[in-house]
């Protein structure tokens, strides 16, 4: 029998690329999606690949903390899961609120991700030796660093709130990684690096991601942007497959994978006490289990 896999935005992009990666390896891939249509085309190209059982679609909205549950008790009911890879993510270019009034970066690159992740413990513990691949972004880099509320104070900024949600959700990530150390459960970070995708696409092209210090450099910025969202799905997604499922990474956990799929320094702040302490603050009192 195939070892599960599961694939959160699955259906497109970095996520149908590490769908079918996860494929051509013999696992059986759980594509999650909004779109039912996109689903199913995206289930046809993952089992051209498939050299183990077929492959699936489950329909979930992950901006709605509802359907994350119901997602988790869909997947829990279906046993042991050797691999989830939370590649679930979301930039806007204006501030939104999710469905429970959380500001939507926050709710979809990290609380719904983590969510999800806690729910399915059970069974990546049924399933060891097994792992959690999480997606982050070099947009961390350039986030607030402080998390003592959802929203920082000042002006929304697309790209920094994204990147500040991505930053919690690494921080979640290396503290789960050593709480689950010695269970057979590994936690790994992947960063993709940079593709075209349907997120960069509909954001990317207007200085009003950014904050205005760097909107007078605008020119300069949205050339790094293109040059850095200029690789494919299929090359981004090298970091989410290495993690998921490469030898080497045996026997390891709490490590994050770059762009060029090796091991890389995890960015500042990422392990700061502080942080660990308010964002898990924050996570359970917003989606508590």
């Amino acid at each position: 029998m195939s070892a599960r896999a599961v694939v959160t935005a699955g259906t497109g992009g970095i996520g149908l690329e590490t769908a079918k990666g996860l494929a051509e390896r013999g696992y059986a891939v759980t594509v999650v999606g909004r779109n039912a249509e996109r689903g199913a085309r995206a289930v046809e190209e993952v089992a051209s690949v498939a050299t183990g059982a077929a492959p699936s679609f489950v329909a979930a909205d992950l901006a709605s903390l509802e359907e994350v549950r119901a997602l988790a008790a869909r997947l829990a009911a279906e046993g042991p899961l050797r691999v989830l890879v939370n590649n679930v993510g979301a930039m806007f270019d204006r501030r939104r609120q999710s469905v429970d009034g959380v500001e939507a970066s926050f709710a979809v690159n990290h609380l719904s991700p983590y969510l999800l992740t806690e729910l399915l413990l059970d069974q990546l513990r049924a399933g060891a030796p097994s792992r959690v691949v999480n997606v982050t972004s070099g947009a961390v880099g350039l986030a607030k660093r402080t998390f003592d509320s959802v929203e920082p104070p000042g002006g929304y900024y697309g790209f920094h709130w994204y990147g500040r949600a991505k930053l919690a959700h690494l921080v979640y990530t290396l503290y789960l990684a050593e709480s689950l150390r010695g269970t057979g459960v590994a936690v790994f970070a992947a960063d993709p690096g940079g593709a075209a995708t349907a997120m960069t696409n509909g954001t990317m092209t207007s200085p009003k991601i950014v904050s205005p210090p760097l909107r007078l450099l605008w020119p300069l910025v949205r050339r790094k942007f293109e040059r850095s969202t200029a690789a494919p799905a299929s090359v981004a997604a090298r970091s989410s497959v290495l993690a998921a499922t490469d030898a080497s990474l045996d026997g390891q956990t709490g490590i994050l994978i770059g762009p060029e799929a090796v091991p890389v320094p995890v960015p500042r702040g990422a392990e700061d006490p502080r942080a660990v302490e308010n964002v898990l603050r924050l996570s359970r009192q917003l989606a508590p289990l």
